[in-house]
């Protein structure tokens, strides 16, 4: 029988859970390290799971992910995978985990269909950076919650999708995982994965999920009610784990550079903190455009393209119109953010995107309810 027919003919007792994606504000790369602040939001556009118990056999449907690129290199002779930019990975890793956590829990395992359907990665191919692989992660855990009745809190929720992530990325901040979780924008501060590696094999994943993690910190903030946030796409995706992988490598060789780097980051993103704190529009675009600065320093200190021409385009574009803006995420492609005042007339810019391939994401804040 095919999934997709069966789940769409009205049968009962469906669950349906759905989780944001995300864009980053401020803060990337200094975030993978321990304790470094970024600043991210989650956005209207979402992942929907939907499960349906099954008497005898289980799936998992996708329309977007049936087709999906696999990358690989070579270890000597072998042929070696990289699976982390495959949602169904992802898919798979927040299985396993949420019913290791259930079988804890003394819960009976069942079968059932499992149907994805993303609007982060579009039927026509294109890849707009929204952390998909993070949004579908966090989808799962929480459907099959619901489906084996797990009552967890957004901490708890948070924790199983940052252990079934990092199963499989390796690297990264997990930030991602905690706008998904969380919704609006926040303030995020990533956590010792090496304690989190070692407590694996010290706590109960029950244990886990429920102690404090050292430097973990979630706060959520409010911005300035003249912020107006616009969203450009470049057309060219790029893959976060492997611009985060060269970088690493480049920055092994100039490591006075990079401390240098990550310092001026969480500086600038503590000011940045406070001008939402303080509900100072100016203070954060002022803060913005040096995290811009940051960021094209890295690129030159690694010699990784982090800003592409599009997006220095899309940068310079809202500058002459009064925004701050930056690249968002790993760069390389993907998206830009400008942070502007409410009352400037945008079309002008909005105009310049258009003739330059610039695509506007027409996409809002997302306050996650429940």
């Amino acid at each position: 029988m095919n999934v997709k027919n069966y789940l769409s003919k009205g049968h009962d007792f469906l669950i349906t859970v759905k989780a944001p994606g995300k864009l980053y504000i401020a803060g990337e790369y200094a975030v993978v390290e321990t304790g470094y602040p970024a600043i991210l939001v989650a956005l209207n556009q979402f992942v929907t799971v939907t499960v349906q118990e099954s008497n005898d056999y289980g799936s998992i449907y996708s329309k977007q992910y049936q087709e999906n690129s696999l990358f690989w290199k070579r270890e000597g002779n072998n042929m070696v995978f990289d699976n982390r930019d495959n949602p169904f990975h992802y898919i798979l890793s927040a299985i396993r985990l949420t019913e290791s956590y259930a079988q804890l829990l003394g819960k009976q395992m069942k079968c059932y269909h499992l149907k994805i359907d993303s609007e982060l990665d579009s039927p026509d191919g294109k890849k707009y950076g929204l952390g998909s692989s993070a949004a579908v992660t966090v989808a799962t855990i929480k459907a099959l919650c619901r489906f084996y009745q797990l009552s967890i809190s957004k901490d708890q929720l948070f924790k199983l999708a940052a252990i079934a992530h990092l199963d499989i990325q390796g690297n990264g901040s997990l930030g991602d995982i905690a706008a998904s979780v969380y919704g609006g924008w926040i303030a995020y501060r990533s956590f010792d994965r090496k304690w989190l590696r070692s407590a694996r094999h010290q706590l109960s994943l029950k244990k886990l999920i429920s102690v404090a993690w050292p430097q973990l910190q979630i706060e959520l903030l409010t911005p300035p009610k003249n912020l107006k946030l616009l969203i450009g796409w470049t057309g060219s995706p790029a893959s976060t784990s492997h611009l985060v992988d060269a970088v690493g490598v480049k920055i092994a060789e100039n490591k006075a550079g990079y401390q240098h780097f990550l310092h001026e980051s969480k500086a600038c993103l503590k000011r940045m903190i406070k001008g939402f704190q303080s509900q100072s529009l100016l203070l954060i675009q002022k803060e913005i455009r040096y995290n811009r600065k940051l960021l094209q320093t890295l690129g030159n200190l690694s010699n990784v393209q982090i800003e592409t021409p599009l997006l220095r385009q899309l940068c310079e574009s809202a500058e002459q119109s009064h925004g701050a803006a930056k690249t968002s995420g790993a760069g390389g492609g993907d998206c830009g953010i400008v942070v502007i005042e409410q009352q400037i007339d945008t079309h002008d810019l909005l105009d310049s995107w258009e003739k330059a391939g610039i695509e506007q994401l027409d996409l809002h804040v997302h306050q996650v309810i429940d």
